[in-house]
């Protein structure tokens, strides 16, 4: 049962996304070309009550794969590259290539705006970013108004809807964490072409926590559900991040609330895995570091093949004098590394006894001169395709990847935890410190001595430490203030040393294509 959803999730539910053609989100069709393969109807798209499981596995499915044929071919949207379309490949670049800690030598388009932070409305990846979570959203709200009048069945259980709900959730979290004030659309909206209101990122994230508090009680118990698939824990943690983010968001310190969804999640009866490194290895959903994972983007060498997802993220970082047989590929694509400004988060830098530092410098060098030089700054070992035993991935060409992407796991719960005590003075102070102490021991690291040494500079270089890569950096800069015109690193306003930028470019801008196509929606200032 462990790979249920990843197992079909790019087989099946094909013929059901000839639905979204009519999702009632139509101000971007002009970028969204579906090309449905069979032509079906909401009228009987269920006949089949295996459908039910089928379209809930392509909602999962999303995040990881690009179309609908794998690996590639049948793009779910258009308008740029199948392979640089994907959603998890879209997110981590938006929340990673726009900090210190990952800086790309490609030049594809447009690619180096995110790291220069110099962005526009016409910029293609951020396009891609805004159509692929309407793209999600669009095919849960089509799911949830398809089966609106279904009863609950053994095809059709009560949780399969609040699973639908939570996976709209958390597009919509990305949407107003990035953007702002967003388009917003429900199932209650009519199907057809209209022009959808823009909804305030205050009125978002109301809606976000009125949902995810609705479905709470429905979703399976946590660490009871299928892995991969969301349980009440993923439901707790992403309430906790609204909270923990809400003066972003909302103008107002909620981080209070934070704590006790964090609390749910300690006493749910996760462990962190003994070893770090295992956490990001192809059988890291059966080696023990699934014990960790709260909720995961599953990918499967041999059923979710693609260009963007754990393809990049294994495929990217590896070049120069890199061993590609290590991570479990073909080759390397030279594509990624990162800064000294992450580098020295470390104590002794690239020589850190810290077991997180994983940093390859044979024939790399520190200082970044050329940007486009993928020898210019360090390379990361990170996420790999071999399992704990050293055994490649499943895929025999060494193209595709078996390792799963932690979106929420226990060692952010611990250090969100600590951060929420220092920020309402609510909590246990010990408790804080024992957690934190907890994620650093696991790596060697030493331990804290106590609740004083819990500054925010240590908080945010906790994280980074911690949570390098796994798609947390930029909301957390953010979070702290340091993300536009106060922190500085390498090439950061395509300086080589590093600027401060606008502080307007806490947000993205809506897509030009949009704001042109949709009079409802007015730009994020600044742009």
């Amino acid at each position: 049962m462990m790979k249920t959803i990843r197992k079909q999730s790019n087989r099946i539910g094909i013929a059901l996304l000839v639905l979204v053609a009519s999702l009632g989100f139509t101000s971007c069709e002009d970028q969204l070309d579906l090309e449905p393969i069979v032509e079906q109807s909401a009228a009987n798209v269920f006949d089949d009550p295996a459908a039910y499981e089928q379209f809930l596995a392509r909602i999962y499915a999303g995040f990881v794969v690009s179309g609908q044929q794998g690996p590639a071919g049948n793009p779910d949207i258009t308008g740029i590259d199948e392979g640089f379309s994907n959603y998890l490949r879209q997110y981590w670049k938006h929340q990673q290539l726009t900090t210190d800690e990952a800086l790309i030598a490609w030049n594809d388009g447009t690619i180096h705006d995110l790291n220069w932070q110099v962005w526009t409305p016409a910029n293609e990846f951020i396009t891609a970013m805004y159509n692929r979570i309407y793209f999600q959203i669009s095919i849960s709200n089509e799911f949830l108004r398809a089966t609106a009048d279904v009863p609950e069945s053994e095809f059709l259980p009560a949780a399969y809807k609040a699973e639908v709900r939570f996976l709209r959730a958390l597009s919509y979290w990305h949407a107003i964490d990035m953007f702002g004030n967003v388009p917003f659309v429900t199932e209650q909206d009519p199907i057809g072409a209209f022009l959808p209101t823009q909804g305030s990122r205050a009125e978002v994230f109301d809606f976000i926590v009125s949902e995810l508090t609705a479905i709470e009680p429905i979703m399976i118990d946590a660490r009871q559900n299928v892995y991969g698939r969301a349980d009440k824990a993923a439901v707790w943690m992403l309430l906790a991040k609204l909270h923990l983010n809400a003066e972003v968001y909302k103008g107002t310190d909620q981080s209070a609330q934070a704590i006790p969804y964090l609390e749910n999640i300690i006493g749910a009866g996760y462990t962190l895995h003994t070893d770090y490194d295992e956490l990001f290895l192809a059988d890291n959903d059966t080696n023990g570091a699934q014990n960790e994972m709260i909720f995961s983007f599953n990918s499967d060498g041999l059923n979710t093949q693609g260009f963007g997802a754990m393809t990049f993220l294994v495929h990217a970082p590896v070049g120069g004098n890199m061993s590609a047989a290590a991570f479990g590929i073909n080759g390397g694509w030279g594509g990624i590394r990162t800064t000294k400004t992450f580098v020295n988060q470390f104590p002794n830098g690239a020589m850190s006894v810290d077991d997180r530092a994983n940093f390859f410098t044979d024939g790399q060098e520190l200082e970044i001169a050329d940007v486009f030089n993928f020898n210019d700054g360090y390379a990361v070992e990170k996420f790999k395709n071999v399992t704990s035993q050293g055994v490649p991935g499943s895929d025999a060409s060494g193209d595709f990847i078996d390792t799963d992407f932690p979106v929420f796991r226990l060692a952010d719960a611990y250090l969100m935890y600590a951060e929420a005590v220092k920020r309402s003075g609510q909590g246990d102070q010990g408790l804080a410190v024992q957690y934190v102490n907890l994620v650093r021991q696991r790596s060697n690291a030493t331990p804290i001595g106590g609740f004083s040494e819990i500054t925010d500079e240590f908080l945010l270089s906790e994280r980074s430490r911690e949570l390098y890569w796994e798609g947390h950096r930029r909301t957390d800069l953010i979070r702290f203030g340091q993300f536009s015109d106060q922190g500085v690193w390498p090439w950061k306003g395509n300086v080589e040393n590093g600027t401060t930028t606008e502080a307007f470019r806490d947000l993205f801008p809506i897509p030009s294509t949009d704001i042109t196509a949709n009079p409802n929606l007015t730009q994020n200032p600044g742009y």
